[in-house]
């Protein structure tokens, strides 16, 4: 994967099929302290330790239509090679809490890449799923929390397209302010 924001759609994915109605991201840019934090929590069915321990092996995925699980392997390597690390903690029956950060300047960090694009497949494809996606660059916060926007709209679907026309603007317009490098998609 060559974009940060692939990486989160791929563990979002993962928490909404481990049955999360809640997933949180968590993404920091701090320019003083040269770190880039993202985080993913769920309260999803969690992990017990041996599939915990198993989650970093490359070789070893819980889903039934892929032989390998490449994504926190991936992840964790790119952290790596960027001067951070990943940590992964997971509770049967509470839910998996993924820690990812980087050195935000280093050369071989990847890019943030399409933050919004991310976030409207993971709402567009999970319509019974909430998320509350919390990004913070220098100071500056942007919330997207589909509860929120759930309760205003009463009736009307999440998926209707003048609610992902709506969201898909909120989210361009909400990074753009906070002045993050994410780049935005042109869909929906």
């Amino acid at each position: 994967m060559l974009e940060l924001a692939l990486h989160i759609l791929d563990i979002a994915e993962n928490s909404v099929r481990a049955g999360a109605k809640t997933v949180f991201i968590d993404i920091t840019e701090d320019r003083m302290e040269d770190r880039l934090l993202i985080g993913i929590r769920d309260d999803g069915a969690g992990m017990d330790r041996t599939t915990l321990k198993r989650a970093m092996d490359p070789f070893y995925t819980s889903k039934k239509v892929r032989r390998v699980g490449l994504g926190l392997p991936m992840l964790a390597e790119a952290a790596e090679r960027a001067g951070g690390s990943l940590v992964i903690e997971s509770q049967e029956g509470v839910g998996t809490r993924v820690e990812v950060n980087f050195r935000l300047s280093h050369i071989d960090r990847q890019p943030l890449g399409d933050l919004t694009g991310a976030y409207m497949a993971l709402i567009v494809g999970n319509a019974g799923v909430d998320f509350v996606c919390r990004h913070e660059c220098d100071g500056h916060v942007f919330t997207l929390d589909t509860r929120e926007i759930r309760s205003e709209m009463g009736d009307i679907p999440m998926n209707h397209v003048e609610v992902l026309k709506f969201i898909r603007q909120h989210i361009v317009e909400g990074l753009s302010e906070i002045g993050t490098e994410a780049k935005s998609s042109h869909h929906y």
